[in-house]
């Protein structure tokens, strides 16, 4: 059983924040099912933007929630990865943003290759 959208929200602003990053609730979705996004800022003009695996990734065991970075290069301009937010909420008002703010650049959930 997939844990619900808000619950894993809920615990991945906690874990980032444990590790000593900035993590926020940029958007509230669908508290049940709502689709989650999250914009990685490393403080120095770097940002990725990262979102649900497609499903034909599975996931492996044990693994709630799969997610892929949105952009070929590793790194993009915060310009880039608001007009990409901006386009994901007008096909689907209903998703969760997460804010991570981290010089390290980790993301704390699992990434697809």
């Amino acid at each position: 059983m997939r844990l619900k959208s808000e619950i894993f929200v809920s615990a991945l602003i906690r874990l980032a924040e444990t590790q000593g990053a900035i993590a926020v609730l940029r958007r509230r979705g669908a508290q049940e099912a709502g689709a989650v996004f999250i914009k990685l800022d490393c403080l120095d003009g770097r940002t990725a933007l990262y979102g649900p695996a497609a499903q034909s990734e599975l996931p492996p065991e044990g693994v709630d929630r799969l997610f892929t970075r949105l952009h070929k290069e590793q790194w993009v301009d915060s310009h880039d990865t608001e007009a990409s937010l901006s386009r994901e909420i007008k096909f689907d008002p209903d998703i969760w943003i997460v804010e991570i703010e981290d010089r390290y650049g980790r993301l704390f959930v699992d990434v697809t290759n």
